[in-house]
């Protein structure tokens, strides 16, 4: 996840708890200011007396020549950089960002910020807000809180429903409200992940519950953020998943209920590409996989030849990560 921290540098109040309020991670004040902060909300704050340190963990370096460009890279290995320039034209940001991480960039306007976050497709690690301009801390809070991965999402056609015995089955209740087309990502095997649909839909049998997703059995993987994977079991209040819509778009989620209950379950195969993918869900008409139009349909009325999405990766995984190796899973 792209990290965002707003300078307050002369101190500014206000900008302080814009940055609190926009869900920023981390301000920038100066010297006996920390306790401030600390006062207004829970924030890191980079300081010589904040959590982050100048010079020890965070290094602020203007870049000026060419030259410049090799100590970034150097000081990269054990420090944040936060990186300005007044002509960026000296250096492509692009060699910095193809070599190395631990990267921000100092932007004081939306454009700044969305030009940091796009180079390479892959943009620096962090933008440091450095305005006074309140609505203009906000603008770029947002961007930079929704810059998120976009998954590439396949459509899979159903060959199989099949009706199983008990287990366990986990609801993801997150501190969000999904829209129509949205859900989250779980599935047997981390290569082959479905479209899970929120339970915002109206339905005679319970009211719509929006911050949920009924995701499936205990066994199942479910995607995070940050590109990993955890086990529905792992799950726990605070940590955050990936909300992903049918177009691919995603968006962090805060966990805020795991509910694990015994309930009957079925099996949904699928294939794509040729390859046949399966996840267990609930059986359940409230449970909802997504078709490829971002419609919402009911694991009891899916049938052979159904279209729905699911997302395809090569890699395996090892302890959520992708890794290049060899790994089956059937």
């Amino acid at each position: 996840m792209k990290q965002v921290w707003v300078k307050a540098i002369p101190w500014k109040k206000k900008l302080v708890t814009t940055a609190i309020e926009g869900g920023a991670d981390a301000v920038v004040v100066e010297e006996g200011k920390t306790e401030a902060v600390k006062a207004l909300g829970r924030i890191k704050t980079v300081a010589p007396d904040g959590d982050l340190k100048p010079s020890k963990d965070v290094i602020f370096h203007e870049i000026k020549s060419k030259k410049d460009e090799e100590k970034v890279l150097k000081l990269a290995k054990d420090h944040i950089v936060i990186i300005t320039a007044a002509d960026w034209k000296i250096i492509p940001l692009e060699n910095l960002i193809a070599q190395t991480s631990n990267l921000f960039a100092e932007a004081h306007t939306l454009e700044e910020a969305q030009t940091f976050l796009g180079v390479l497709e892959r943009g620096v690690d962090g933008v440091v807000i450095a305005t006074e301009d309140v609505n203009e801390v906000k603008k770029i809070l947002d961007l930079v809180k929704r810059w998120t991965e976009k998954i590439n999402l396949q459509i899979g056609k159903v060959t199989t429903i099949k009706p199983l015995g008990m287990g366990y089955r986990v609801c993801v209740d997150t501190c969000d409200l999904m829209e129509i087309g949205e859900g989250m990502l779980v599935g047997n095997s981390s290569e082959a992940l479905f479209l899970v649909h929120a339970e915002n839909v109206e339905n005679p049998y319970v009211s719509p519950r929006p911050f949920r997703v009924n995701a499936g059995p205990v066994h199942a993987y479910i995607r995070t953020t940050g590109g990993k994977t955890k086990y529905l079991s792992e799950l726990k209040a605070g940590e955050e998943v990936l909300l992903v819509n049918y177009k691919g778009e995603t968006r962090p989620g805060v966990v805020g209920r795991v509910k694990v209950e015994r309930r009957p379950l079925l099996l949904v195969e699928a294939e794509v590409n040729g390859k046949k993918v399966t996840t267990i869900l609930q059986n359940a008409e409230t449970i909802r996989l997504t078709t490829p139009e971002g419609k919402p349909i009911s694991v009891v009325q899916l049938k052979p030849g159904d279209e729905i999405v699911v997302a395809i990766e090569e890699a395996g995984r090892h302890f959520g990560h992708k890794v290049e190796e060899t790994i089956m899973e059937r």
